[in-house]
């Protein structure tokens, strides 16, 4: 009796030498490769299961920028200007100036003293030492705490509180403009200087949450608290993951639905859905491994690594499916269906891959972590996709239910995959092209538009009604000075951060930003030497000036605050609170620092950028739209190069990259419209997106040329490959579409914006693949010649 594999010669067509070897290999050692999977699952799943969610305040920063490293360098002289939650403590009714206030302000500070990660010496409210006012007599200066000395909670006392608080200068920053509530200032650590470990942001906000805002909350119903600052954020994204298992479950749902639906049969459904699950869990026990945790940013790629696992899954699938009915048995169809699907898989996932990897090159950590996390989990796919799924369906084979819907249907089918093979007909190609012509130049119009940074106030990656970004509106809407901050820093030789020429230069930065648009205000030791000077001389605003005298200079600055001036007085900070953090506001800003400093550095002071919140904002953004383009070449590079390496030609490599390149233009305008701007949290979707999405294309392009070189016409080349691996492409585009846009409802919304970016990604690179590549192969490709090549070679 005849192999039925070799009666189906045209399975050997394009079949490299290497590949029957691999075959043998994987076919013939079925059970002791299943054997060590078995075991390498159960080591690698309780890895999966110990991994912890991990954030770092550094690792979302980019180290190697020059605004970062300046920080960094003076980290110790700048009072933390980086990492920080202020913490305000509201009354509903009355004002500040009451004993019971006080006393719950007294609690609170006590409370936030002893939170593992704050900075206890840079502890900042009214109780702290650190806080004073200073005025000057006809005696001299006089000054001290602002809580009064022998505080009582008295009528007396309070009154003596509230002229110490106009007199400190802390109205509109600890204070608020109306004397409704009062800022807890606390500096962190990045890690604990006794222990060496790394601060546990979802801890740190669990205590926020229930040792601060809960208790205090419910002990008194007239005090209501807001908190902010990066670690706030982070623990509240970390706290939103919690809700990523519902999605997960959704999707899961989902997928096996439509699956089940798709093939008809249960092993058809059950297992490419337990072979993703189990990529997954690799995925997650060798990043533990390698010293990994679960960030904010990268959570969402284990969704990721499933639905490229059930991406080729449905390929196999389907082939086998089509190798059933035929009448093949189940260890034959997986051998045909491996062997027709090893070369485009591989190459696919081997894009997917590499097109993640370029993320390694974006001087941000989190985004390395992020295209680690993906490039390994695409790895892990390879093995479980094209050698474990495989291996257990030859065990299983497509149930009976499932060969007879390929038969019962392919009648019904070919009618519509013969209308759509019209997409490769002559008439009908450049009607294609033309209208992709008119969405290239649609896209390219709205993304000029598109900015790089956060475009709206408070946390962007969080809901605009979330409590954080309620919290940040009750404190811009309260005090004059804002969260924003962007600290410029002038370095001079030691003894010399007071001499006037230093104070005359830092005046008149201020100046120039004071009248820049989006600065609120600004503060530095210029100011104070001013005011200091202008009350020495009764409060004459003519002596509001710096003056020429270094006697009297030294003699202004002696008691400034701390924060203003280092030890060794060779740094001082020009701290410029901005209206809020968006794109066009830090680059304005930013722009006229950097002009400044150009001009006015020089041997005595040198004028040094950047730290504060705004300062690493600025930088962040600096560096993706420095990488965005140079990211996007090396993705598109590589997919090229991996195409022309299989497939010998130029015109295959434009037939398959074109229709991505015209799916990341529009990704880019639909951003633009919709007010999402490229960040740490969206920038990796757009290499994600083309990653996957390059999969279809491969797909589709090897099914058409291998028919091509059979000697049919192209339009009947792509009516075959419609029947045979179009209808798998277009249930998979579908498929993970529906998945990911289940994420839009995410409480999340940088989670909510990536699943509505791949939603239209996966989407239209599946449409591009079936509709507009048959238009390019009829300009491009010339079956002619293929046939020809492929004969001579047969020869």
């Amino acid at each position: 009796m005849s192999d039925p594999m070799h009666d189906k010669g045209e399975h050997y067509l394009t079949t490299p030498k290497a590949e029957p070897f691999l075959e043998r290999v994987i076919f013939n050692n079925r059970a002791p490769i299943l054997i060590a999977f078995f075991v390498l699952t159960l080591f690698l799943g309780y890895n999966a299961i110990k991994i912890q969610p991990d954030a770092s305040f550094e690792r979302m920063i980019p180290l190697e920028h020059p605004y970062i490293v300046n920080m960094l360098d003076h980290r110790d002289d700048l009072d933390n200007l980086g990492n920080f939650v202020r913490i305000a403590v509201a009354v509903e009714e009355g004002d500040i100036f009451t004993a019971e206030y006080m006393e719950t302000l007294k609690q609170i500070t006590d409370e936030v003293f002893y939170l593992n990660g704050v900075d206890r010496s840079g502890l900042k409210t009214l109780w702290t030492s650190n806080v004073r006012w200073v005025e000057v007599t006809e005696q001299g200066f006089q000054g001290g705490t602002v809580i009064p000395d022998g505080y009582d909670g008295s009528r007396a006392s309070l009154e003596q509180l509230r002229q110490n608080v106009l007199r400190s200068n802390e109205v509109g920053r600890l204070i608020s403009d109306n004397f409704k509530s009062t800022i807890v200032y606390a500096p962190l650590y990045e890690k604990n200087p006794e222990t060496g470990e790394a601060l546990d942001y979802a801890a740190f906000s669990r205590e926020l949450e229930e040792k601060i805002r809960q208790k205090y909350e419910a002990q008194n119903p007239g005090v209501s608290i807001h908190i902010v600052g990066f670690a706030k954020k982070v623990g509240d994204l970390i706290e939103g993951i919690g809700s990523i298992a519902w999605f997960a479950g959704i999707t899961i749902l989902l997928t096996t639905l439509l699956l089940y639906w798709y093939s008809r049969c249960i092993a058809g459904t059950l297992v490419p859905i337990f072979t993703s699950i189990i990529a997954v869990f690799w995925q997650l026990g060798a990043l533990r491994l390698l010293g990994y945790g679960l960030d904010p940013y990268s959570v969402l790629v284990p969704f990721l690594v499933f639905a490229i696992g059930i991406s080729h899954g449905v390929q196999i699938v389907n082939a086998m499916a089509v190798e059933s009915a035929k009448g093949f048995d189940a260890v034959t169809s997986a051998r045909l269906a491996f062997r027709a699907l090893y070369i485009p898989g591989m190459l696919a996932l081997i894009s997917d891959a590499v097109g993640f990897l370029t993320l390694v090159f974006i001087e941000i950590d989190v985004i390395r972590d992020l295209a680690v996390a993906a490039g390994l989990g695409v790895a892990f796919v390879i093995i479980t996709n094209l050698v474990l799924h495989v291996l257990i369906m030859s065990y299983i084979g497509i149930s009976k239910g499932g060969v007879r819907h390929v038969q019962n249907h392919g009648e019904q089918q070919d009618r519509k995959w013969r209308i759509m093979s019209y997409f490769a007909h002559p008439g009908v190609a450049p009607i294609s092209l033309l209208i992709a012509v008119i969405g290239l130049g649609l896209g390219l119009y709205y993304k000029q538009d598109l900015k790089v940074g956060d475009l709206d106030q408070g946390a962007p990656e969080l809901r605009p009604d979330s409590r954080y970004n309620k919290d940040n509106a009750y404190i811009i809407n309260n005090y004059s000075t804002s969260a924003d901050v962007l600290v410029a820093m002038v370095k001079t030789p030691e003894e010399q951060c007071t001499q006037y020429n230093v104070l005359r230069a830092m005046d008149s930065l201020q100046w120039e930003l004071q009248n820049t648009p989006g600065v609120q205000s600004s503060a530095s030791l210029a100011d104070v030497s001013k005011l200091v000077t202008k009350a020495l001389n009764e409060g004459n605003w003519k002596w509001y000036e710096i003056s020429r005298n270094q006697t009297i200079i030294n003699a202004s600055i002696r008691d400034a605050p701390a924060g203003l001036i280092n030890t060794d007085c060779s740094l001082t900070p020009v701290l410029v609170f901005l209206e809020d953090h968006k794109a066009e506001t830090l680059e304005t800003v930013v722009e006229r620092v950097e002009q400044f400093a150009a001009a006015n550095s020089n041997e005595e002071h040198t004028f040094l950028l950047a730290a504060g919140n705004a300062g690493i904002e600025a930088a962040t953004n600096e560096v993706i739209s420095n990488a965005k383009d140079i990211m996007l070449l090396l993705v598109y590079g590589v997919v090229s190069l991996l195409c022309f390496l299989t497939f010998r030609s130029i015109r295959a490599v434009a037939c398959i990259v074109i229709p991505l390149g015209l799916t990341s233009i529009l990704c880019e305008a639909i951003m633009s419209v919709s007010g999402i701007g490229i960040k740490v949290a969206t920038l990796p979707v757009i290499a994600l997106g083309v990653g996957i999405g390059v999969d279809y294309g491969i797909y589709i392009y090897s099914k058409l040329e291998k028919f091509l070189l059979e000697g049919k016409t192209l339009q009947e080349a792509y009516y075959e490959t419609l029947r045979s691996t179009g209808k798998a492409v277009i249930f998979t585009g579908v498929t993970l579409g529906i998945g990911v846009v289940t994420w839009i409802f995410s409480p999340i919304k940088f989670q909510a914006d990536m699943g509505f970016l791949l939603f239209f990604m996966f989407l239209w690179n599946m449409v591009g693949a079936i509709w507009l590549l048959p238009a390019l192969a009829r300009f491009l490709l010339r079956p002619e010649k293929m046939l020809a090549k492929a004969k001579a070679a047969k020869s």
